[in-house]
């Protein structure tokens, strides 16, 4: 006799529960997390305008900053509306084909935000230590060249993540504890075995290792060059074009850096902050960002107070 066969290679629907344990307040944990979006739309948008409409910002690192605008509305779009869905409306149910679309969106956005901060290093790098032939080396063919590759990498990462999870064969299992759809919590819903989703997680990881260390050498380079400046002014005036990515820079790898660790060796931590750390690290840099070059950068700042003068 031949038993009868449930696994499901394609489920019809997935249901996100949100936030384990914290059900009871998804109404209230929704409007911080509303206003995090619209101050990420706003911000982005805003960025992305005065870029364009700014002559004297079209210059590699802005062109580099509008990048990682574009990027950072992709990632909050793709995740925070089904988010505020789940909290308010109790839209827990998502179709297969979206979860999917979701997944790839989230990590191709990631994947680009990290390669965009690689870019703006490099961008500071070549500002600082090589100032004489800036222009030479950061041409608009090698600008449009490097934003080829901070779209292609991420792709190139992004596409196994779907094509490993519509191998696995599913068995009825349609719950995810979390907010959006990530490459683990599907894969973990299979009847079959996930030691290559792991092993492919790990490695996508191991690439936003490189990024960080590639990153690191370039600040270490622009320090020493820094530091050999003759006065103090120009020291701090070098210093002070860096501390926007800088500050950046942590607004996007501390919460996954801290994601991870949770994940990794946080066995006695509740779910709830493994999800909400999670969240922070997809939602936090999208609306931070466009503050910290809005508030930091001289030319942003003023352009976007003239305009809302003008409007006044």
């Amino acid at each position: 006799m031949v038993p009868p066969n449930d696994t499901q290679f394609q489920p019809y629907f997935f249901l996100l529960l949100g936030i384990p344990g914290l059900q009871g307040v998804h109404m209230w944990i929704g409007f911080p997390f509303c206003i995090v979006y619209m101050t990420a739309l706003l911000g982005n948008i805003a960025t992305l305008y005065v870029i364009q409409t700014e002559r004297s910002l079209h210059q590699p690192m802005f062109y580099f900053l509008a990048i990682l605008s574009s990027v950072d509305l992709g990632l909050s779009t793709s995740t925070i509306p089904k988010m505020l869905g789940i909290f308010w409306f109790k839209l827990r149910e998502i179709s297969f084909e979206g979860c999917l679309a979701q997944m790839f969106f989230i990590h191709l956005c990631t994947g680009m935000e990290s390669a965009v901060l690689v870019a703006m290093a490099y961008d500071r790098y070549v500002a600082i230590c090589n100032p004489l032939h800036y222009t030479l080396v950061l041409t608009n063919k090698v600008v449009l060249v490097i934003a080829l590759l901070i779209l292609l990498r991420p792709l190139a990462i992004a596409i196994p993540f779907v094509l490993l999870i519509l191998r696995l064969p599913f068995c009825g299992h349609q719950i995810i504890h979390h907010t959006y759809c990530e490459h683990m919590g599907i894969a973990r819903l299979s009847c079959a075995s996930i030691k290559v989703n792991i092993i492919y997680g790990l490695c996508a990881i191991s690439i936003l290792v490189f990024d960080i260390i590639a990153i690191v050498i370039s600040y270490v380079h622009i320090l020493r060059a820094v530091f050999c400046l003759p006065s103090r002014s120009a020291r701090l005036k070098a210093l002070s074009t860096c501390g926007s990515h800088v500050c950046v820079i942590l607004a996007f790898y501390t919460p996954a850096f801290f994601s991870f660790m949770t994940h990794r060796f946080g066995r006695n931590v509740p779910q709830y902050i493994h999800i909400l750390l999670a969240i922070f690290y997809v939602v936090i840099p999208p609306a931070l960002n466009p503050v910290i070059y809005g508030v930091r950068t001289k030319q942003i700042r003023e352009r976007v107070i003239r305009t809302f003068r003008n409007r006044l």
